[in-house]
């Protein structure tokens, strides 16, 4: 069974950090591109981030770059999100995604997690 399991959101100040995790097992995800995407209460869902195979390559979406970076572990099938300066503006349920069959890096996506809500407060 193929899953993605999101961890490491909560609640922090603004101007803090956290950094997400998502360990993918059921198969292996060394060659599939991974990504970000958060949803905001009443919002659609949006990019915020994505990872070549290799982690040669990055993508993120204008509001959290400089802020946010994205990195993988391919020995343990895991992928991070490192958030830095957190805004209020981005609460929201994260979500990681994997795309085995490289399209776009926004997707479409073929696998994702259930999420991990990160609460920013001002």
């Amino acid at each position: 069974q193929v899953q993605l399991v999101e961890s490491g959101g909560g609640l922090v100040q603004a101007g803090g950090s956290l950094r997400l995790s998502c360990a993918a097992s059921g198969r292996t995800f060394s060659s599939d591109y991974m990504g970000w995407f958060r949803q905001a209460p009443g919002k659609e869902r949006e990019f915020v981030a994505a990872i070549s195979w290799s982690g040669g390559s990055t993508y993120y979406a204008d509001s959290v770059k400089g802020r946010f970076t994205i990195s993988r572990d391919n020995a343990k099938n895991t992928v991070y999100l490192q958030m830095n300066s957190l805004k209020p503006e981005d609460t929201a349920v994260y979500y990681c995604a994997s795309q085995p069959r490289y399209r776009s890096y926004k997707g479409p996506y073929d696998y994702w997690g259930q999420g991990t809500q990160v609460t920013v407060s001002s």
